[in-house]
């Protein structure tokens, strides 16, 4: 006979299973979907990437929570230092049946190519550290995260007229989480980001650097044995590049400062380990991002709705994990006639064309992966792989794009100290700071 306690544990799976399926059966009645815009979130992570980016409430690699919810950081003891990468690589193509006019360069002609750039190499580094042994029921970590990419080059195509852009948006956050009872934490993160720009209006432009600040705020509760929520709030990053667009080149040209922000996130998710002896780990994420309220990004994707997937299944030492993502579409179709403070001048045409320069339309993507706990003594490995799957957009009258991808990657993790070979898969370990210290040394 089951335990009143893992009635519970079923019921309130059964009834987050059936929150989530209403959630994306209401959003996909009225809308098309594809992936987050140009924000990675946790979807290149070691573990967590091969789980969907699942990461909120029961994150299995440190680095998700750094980046993500900073209130997670408190379920990882001792001193853990992860070391990660990851190859990602699109396969995207641009069609224009018709000519876009602008003042100075040559008009863009028709043309249907595949970007020539090649994929981006991803890198996430990072060390947490509980301070139990301060006698502070608080865990901290610090990273170097790649938070977000892009890169297009149809230059190869001279109806193009050299049209081109990349942005990279790396991130240096700091960040605590802080146990207030056995159950709930909180946490937060201050980042500084490294914005590099090469703006994607068709015209003169160049690399340009900024610098931006971000903050997080999160909290987490276990409910009881086998489920925990967990959630968080980001501000906007915001970065302004200097002369980052220049119309008619030469000696009458007009410099403009391009206004960009990643946007505000809302993030709420669930984790449950009631299944197999606690052995399956089931996860679901829920991210809001208000593309709307962002600088350039505005004037090219609404509002999105994300819904991440995840599993791991805990097998002596290996850890074999799935993940599926779903995620709203958040194309503009009525752009204005601006995009980050630049109006183009080739008008509405123009507009739908930068657009389908940062127009990643696919709707449905599939993780996997699998972790080996002392790969080598205290040594953890973990490796991922996924796919984006094919997907196109029309935008306006004269411009579609269609874009798929994939990648791989993983980490090593180096465990040191007490506590720090707890995994958070296997029932009841996620305990107080005081109880972790009391236990004897690994």
């Amino acid at each position: 006979m089951r335990s009143r306690s893992t009635k519970f544990c079923l019921r309130d799976v059964f009834v987050a299973g059936a929150i989530t399926a209403g959630s994306i059966m209401s959003g996909t009645s009225t809308a098309e979907a594809q992936t987050f815009g140009v924000e990675l979130h946790n979807t290149l992570m070691p573990a967590s990437g091969a789980m969907g980016g699942v990461s909120i409430a029961r994150p299995q690699d440190f680095l998700s929570g750094i980046n993500g919810n900073p209130a997670s950081l408190t379920q990882f003891r001792g001193t853990q230092f992860t070391f990660s990468g990851a190859w990602a690589e699109a396969t995207v193509r641009q069609t224009q049946t018709g000519n876009i006019p602008f003042v100075g360069p040559p008009l863009v002609e028709p043309f249907s190519a595949k970007s020539s750039a090649p994929g981006s190499s991803v890198a996430n580094i990072g060390v947490s550290q509980d301070l139990s042994e301060l006698g502070l029921p608080a865990t901290m970590g610090v990273g170097f995260v790649t938070t977000s990419g892009a890169l297009v080059n149809y230059t190869q195509v001279p109806e193009s007229r050299g049209t081109s852009t990349g942005m990279f948006i790396f991130s240096l956050p700091v960040s605590l989480g802080v146990d207030l009872t056995e159950n709930w934490s909180v946490g937060t993160s201050a980042a500084i980001g490294i914005g590099i720009y090469d703006s994607p209006f068709v015209g003169a432009s160049s690399m340009v650097m900024d610098y931006a600040l971000r903050g997080t705020i999160g909290t987490n509760y276990k409910l009881n044995d086998c489920n925990t929520v967990g959630g968080y709030y980001q501000t906007k990053q915001d970065f302004s590049f200097q002369n980052g667009f220049v119309v008619n080149p030469g000696p009458n040209q007009i410099p403009f400062d391009v206004a960009l922000d990643l946007p505000e996130n809302l993030g709420l998710g669930l984790a449950n380990t009631s299944l197999m002896d606690g052995k399956l780990l089931l996860g679901v994420d829920l991210l809001y991002k208000l593309w709307e309220n962002a600088d350039t990004f505005g004037a090219i994707y609404n509002n999105q709705f994300v819904t991440q997937f995840g599993s791991q299944l805990s097998v002596g030492k290996y850890r074999f994990r799935s993940g599926y993502v779903w995620a709203d579409n958040p194309i503009n179709q009525t752009p204005g006639p601006s995009i980050g403070n630049v109006v183009e001048p080739g008008g509405i045409r123009a507009i739908r064309y930068t657009q389908g320069l940062l127009a990643v339309t696919s709707q449905h993507r599939i993780s996997g992966g699998v972790g080996i706990q002392d790969f080598l003594p205290g040594i953890d490995l973990d490796l991922m792989a996924g796919g984006m799957f094919r997907s196109s957009e029309q935008l306006g009258d004269a411009t579609s794009t269609s874009i798929a991808s994939y990648w791989i990657g993983g980490g090593m993790t180096w465990r040191f100290g007490r506590g720090s070979v707890d995994r958070l898969n296997i029932p009841n370990q996620w305990t107080s700071s005081n109880a972790v210290a009391a236990s004897p040394a690994n």
